[in-house]
């Protein structure tokens, strides 16, 4: 019988490749995705000082308020351009996508989208 990994440990490993090539500098800091079944995070951290410079998540009653769902296309695209317009605010103007080990398609790619629309260049 052939035995399967689990989707979660699949990501998991994919991230760990990933993150290997992609560091986030105080210059161009890395766009963080995660997404769980209920909720999205975004996160733009400065891997060098370990710091995390803005975040937004489908969690944040602000931003919970404007969706109807917090777990479909929809709402990661909100949820793109909310982390577009706060990392804006604070200066930041270009940064590197990490996926997550996610699938670039559906929710990750209107997040990056949507983010992309709001002034991010990656």
């Amino acid at each position: 019988m052939i035995k399967k990994e689990s989707r979660a440990k699949t990501r998991s490993y994919k991230h760990w490749k990933l993150r290997h090539n992609i560091k986030g500098t105080p210059e161009r800091p890395r766009l963080a995705v995660f997404r769980s079944n209920k909720h999205m995070y975004a996160q733009i951290i400065d891997d060098t000082a370990g710091n995390t410079l803005v975040s937004a998540s489908t969690v944040q009653k602000e931003v919970q308020a404007e969706l109807e769902k917090t777990n479909n296309v929809d709402a990661a695209a909100y949820l793109g351009k909310v982390i577009g317009e706060r990392a804006l605010e604070k200066g930041i103007t270009t940064v590197v996508f990490d996926r997550g080990g996610f699938l670039y398609q559906g929710k990750i790619s209107a997040l990056a989208d949507a983010a992309r629309e709001a002034g991010l260049k990656f």
